[in-house]
């Protein structure tokens, strides 16, 4: 490793500033490995759960010990977890086309969503297959400076308004993540207007952020990624849902089909996999925010636009910092592909990713295809040309990487 003697003083500063929101760190993740491994007794897991299934693979015992232990955790009333979910975007969306019908009203409380989510809803562009194709009528409350406009959900929420959809996590944008306070709040506020309203919120990247996840406050249901927080790094492809049992059950059918819903589902991959990851997702996630925590604080005292700033709260694992062009977005992704354990030696480059509206550069040399609980970066060559950072399995790579992130831009100013 050749690190600048200044990137090297600016390291040692930024960990002297950082240990105590470490140390806030390490207890919210004791707490919530606390919390998993009550639950595993509580839910009475055995190695008898780690086998695999085939065919319909009816009465899977696995399947069901881990989709039991996801609600236990989670505070839901039920959860489906499953290996056939390809994406988080795949999880939200079969929460969405399973509860909402052709008239049915969804409004975004979140402003415009994430890239994906756009084509998934069809409003943004048309889109073969989306929301807007199935008659489903869509609106957006516009954020106001970053933050949900509390006070006027009273005036966008009507009788029929059949969902709302909450981004917990900040996406493409420099907005910040919502806290489990703001989701509490938010949630309270939708079911005094309209009780009957469902509130599901897109949970990817916040998993064991917080000792408490939305269904814990006040959320109907939920989805998320395995390959994100709760998978622990371990996970290889998978999603979830969780929430209450009726809702979750109408997701469960278009996941495979009316009358089938969970009973069907083979355990393909490696169950221990599963129930392992998800033991480690707190303390992993721990780490990646740490990770995230170090980033900002290194390029904050570079002279970057850092979101979150180093003190603040987090209510996801994600770094944005505000690059400023596409030559030093290359050179980030290019600093973090350097220095991961998997395709080192490849050099990231803008392309059309699927689901997005602009070229997306990608740095993941990552041992799950795509897995953001790992170390990685990506972001959209449009301007202001923001990265966004997240994951790590360990803190220890997380620096090294964000340093050969720093380096690599240093190098590009000094050409």
């Amino acid at each position: 490793m050749t690190f600048s003697k200044k990137l090297k003083e600016i390291k040692q500063e930024v960990l002297r500033d950082s240990a105590e929101a470490f140390q806030s760190l390490d207890e919210i993740s004791e707490a919530n490995t606390l919390k998993v491994l009550d639950a595993m007794r509580e839910c009475k897991v055995s190695d008898a759960h780690f086998n695999t299934s085939t065919g319909y693979a009816y009465d899977d015992i696995g399947r069901g010990k881990l989709e039991e232990l996801y609600a236990h955790v989670f505070g839901a009333e039920k959860a489906l977890v499953r290996t056939q979910f390809v994406s988080g975007t795949h999880a939200l969306a079969t929460v969405l086309f399973g509860i909402l019908r052709p008239g049915d009203e969804l409004i975004s409380l979140t402003g415009t969503p994430y890239d994906t989510m756009q084509t998934v809803i069809g409003y943004a562009a048309p889109s073969p297959g989306s929301l807007k194709e199935f008659g489903i009528r869509y609106r957006e409350l516009p954020l106001v400076e970053g933050h949900v406009d509390i006070e006027n959900i009273k005036h966008i929420v009507t009788d029929r308004t059949k969902m709302v959809e909450i981004q917990r996590s900040r996406g493409y944008s420099m907005r910040p993540p919502l806290s489990i306070d703001d989701i509490r709040c938010i949630t309270e506020e939708v079911h005094r207007v309209n009780p009957g309203c469902i509130c599901f919120v897109d949970n990817c990247y916040g998993e064991f952020v917080d000792t408490l996840e939305p269904t814990q406050v006040g959320a109907d249901i939920m989805a998320g990624s395995l390959i994100k927080n709760p998978g622990g790094g371990l996970a290889p492809t998978g999603g979830y849902i969780a929430g209450r049992k009726e809702l979750v059950e109408l997701a469960s059918y278009r996941l495979t089909a009316p009358g089938m819903g969970d009973e069907l589902g083979a355990s393909l991959s490696n169950n221990r996999l599963l129930f392992q990851g998800f033991f480690l997702a707190p303390h992993v996630t721990a780490q990646a925010i740490k990770g995230a925590i170090f980033a900002a604080g290194m390029f904050a005292k570079l002279g970057y636009r850092t979101s979150p700033l180093p003190t603040e709260p987090r209510g996801d694992i994600i770094q944005a910092i505000e690059l400023g062009s596409a030559e030093k977005l290359i050179a980030f992704c290019g600093g973090i592909q350097k220095y991961s354990p998997v395709d080192s030696f490849a050099a990231p480059e803008p392309w059309d990713m699927p689901g997005y509206a602009d070229k997306i550069i990608m740095a993941a040399g990552t041992f799950v295809q795509g897995a953001s609980i790992e170390f990685s970066a990506d972001g959209p060559l449009r301007p202001p040309y923001n990265v966004y950072l997240q994951g790590g399995l360990t803190f220890e790579h997380a620096c090294i990487g964000i340093m050969g992130a720093a380096q690599a831009i240093e190098d590009l100013n000094n050409r």
